[in-house]
C-alpha cells in the first residue's frame, strides 16, 4: 500500500505541470498550424485565463495556504479549461470576458478579421513553427522537445540545498 500511495502522490504532483503547461503548450502550437480559427480561440482564451489564475494565486497565496485541497481544485478547474471535450476556456471567455471587453472597447472581432477595407488580411507564407523547426517534424518530436524544455526549466530553477 505504501508504494501505491507514493506512486499516486507523485502522479498527482506531475499531473499539474502536464495538464497546466505541457499539453496546452503542445495544443497551442498545433492550433497555430491548423487552418481552423476555433482552436486558436480556445488556446488564446486558455492562456488568458491561466495567466489570470496564476496572478490571483500569487496575490492570494497566504489565504490559499489554509485550503488543503487548493491544488486539487486548481487541477480540476484547469482540466476543465484544457480538455477539448469541455472547451471550458472558450466558454468562460465567450460568456464573461468577451462581454467586459466589448463593453469597454467596443467590438473587436470585425477589426481582427478585416483590414478596414472589407477584405481579410493576407495569410502569411511562413508560420511560426516552420520558422523554428525543420519542415517535416512529427508531433511526437514536438512533444518530446516540449518535455525536454520543461525538464530543463525545472532542473535549472530548482533551489540548491
Amino acid at each position: 500500500m505504501g508504494r501505491l500511495w507514493t506512486l499516486l502522490t507523485h502522479s498527482h504532483t506531475l499531473a499539474g505541470p502536464v495538464m497546466m503547461l505541457l499539453y496546452p503548450l503542445y495544443a497551442s502550437v498545433m492550433a497555430i498550424e491548423s487552418p481552423s480559427k476555433v482552436d486558436d480561440e480556445q488556446w488564446l482564451a486558455y492562456w488568458i485565463l491561466y495567466s489570470f489564475l496564476t496572478l490571483m494565486e500569487m496575490l492570494l497565496q497566504p489565504l490559499l495556504e489554509w485550503i488543503p485541497i487548493w491544488y486539487t481544485l486548481k487541477l480540476v478547474l484547469v482540466s476543465w479549461l484544457v480538455l477539448p471535450q469541455f472547451r471550458g476556456a472558450a466558454f468562460i471567455y465567450e460568456r464573461f470576458v468577451r462581454e467586459k471587453v466589448i463593453k469597454k472597447y467596443g467590438t473587436l472581432r470585425d477589426d481582427r478579421t478585416t483590414n478596414g477595407k472589407g477584405k481579410s488580411p493576407p495569410i502569411k507564407e511562413k508560420k511560426f513553427v516552420q520558422f523554428i523547426l525543420p519542415k517535416k517534424v512529427s508531433s511526437s518530436i514536438l512533444l518530446f522537445s516540449c518535455l525536454s524544455f520543461f525538464f530543463e526549466c525545472v532542473v535549472c530553477t530548482r533551489p540548491f540545498g
